[in-house]
């Protein structure tokens, strides 16, 4: 955890925030090793003694969640997997683990999100092929215009590429926030190493081990923390701009996301929000699908219909309070590669937002 940002951006207890909405401080606890610059492994203490939750740094990373535990015990696993596995033995053991186990489920995100965010750097990968989350940014960025001082928050950032961008067009502090351990590591390998190394996916359960280099101007304006977006530990209004690249359908309440973007913009700040409309039960429940389902209901199941609706203050029951749509919402390409023969391609739609 890099101490300046801890400094400049007070996170807060995200149990206090989720429970009660108390943005309560949280203060350092236990410091077992750290640089003059950052903090490696260590903790953060909720500073109100009722609460006096106590959230582990590991690796570098600071995992702020208001079920802590319940982080811990589906994720505990992943945060003592090892690193250093030769590559040919990584293939060794997903051939032993088998297609359904969660080493080769891991394998398989890492190789899509991998090879999106940093594929385009790559030599081998055939110009216009990876790179669509940056290539939706980029657009949305372009026509959301001049943003005010400050720094941004990039919740759902996956393998950290956005982060990357966002610290390289804005000039500000950036933090990514994601409740994706390997992915995150993926990121961190990134920001402390400036290359990307990950399995990619050849066809079934046989990859091969990417290593790219990536470096970017601003990484050192980079740190990534474990989070969920729906409670971003940190004080309200503190960030010039927040994003959200295919985040809302993924979490279980969409509505609660956009109140926590809402609610983490700073007066003056905007918004980026990407998102395909891909509802899934094992993230989403179907009720709170918006659209998608309904199709007898006022907006016929039209998603985008829905979104534009909660994005008007008072034109719906659960609509945002400050945020509202600037100019027309974008529809763009966004291609997600399963393996050499199959990739699947997605419309994202694509809201820029002004407070």
């Amino acid at each position: 955890m890099r101490l300046g940002h801890f400094e400049s951006l007070r996170p807060v207890c995200p149990r206090c925030l989720a429970t009660g909405g108390a943005a309560v401080p949280l203060v350092l606890g236990m410091v077992e090793e750290a640089t003059a610059e950052d903090v490696r492994w260590g903790t953060l203490v909720c500073g109100d003694a009722a609460c006096a939750m106590e959230y582990p740094i590991v690796d570098g990373v600071p995992i702020l969640v208001p079920d802590l535990r319940g982080w811990m015990a589906a994720n505990g696993h992943l945060l003592t997997t090892r690193t250093d596995l030769p590559a040919a033995m990584e293939g060794v053991l997903g051939d032993g683990f088998g297609p359904d186990s969660a080493f080769n489920a891991t394998r398989q995100h890492l190789s899509s999100y991998g090879w999106d965010h940093y594929g385009d750097l790559d030599p081998e990968t055939p110009p216009g092929e990876a790179g669509s989350v940056v290539r939706c940014l980029d657009a949305g960025l372009d026509r959301l215009g001049a943003l005010p001082a400050g720094p941004v928050l990039d919740l759902g950032c996956g393998a950290g590429r956005t982060s990357f961008e966002l610290a390289e067009r804005t000039g500000g502090l950036v933090v990514g926030l994601d409740l994706h351990w390997p992915l995150l590591m993926l990121a961190r390998r990134v920001m402390e190493r400036g290359e990307a190394v990950f399995p990619l996916r050849r066809s079934g359960i046989a990859y091969d081990r990417r290593r790219i280099e990536a470096r970017f101007t601003g990484a050192e304006r980079v740190d990534f923390w474990i989070g969920d977006a729906m409670f971003p530990p940190f004080p309200p209004r503190r960030f010039a701009l927040v994003a959200a690249m295919n985040v809302l359908d993924c979490v279980a309440s969409p509505p609660a996301l956009l109140r926590a973007i809402d609610g983490a913009a700073a007066d003056g700040g905007g918004a980026i929000l990407a998102t395909p409309f891909d509802w899934s039960t094992q993230a989403t429940p179907v009720e709170a699908w918006l659209g998608g389902h309904s199709q007898r209901g006022d907006d016929a199941g039209r998603c985008e219909a829905v979104l534009a609706r909660l994005l008007t203050p008072g034109a719906h029951p659960q609509s945002v309070g400050r945020l509202h749509a600037e100019g027309e919402a974008l529809d763009m390409p966004w291609t997600v590669r399963m393996h050499d023969r199959a990739c699947m391609q997605y419309l994202a739609h694509i809201v820029m937002l002004r407070t």
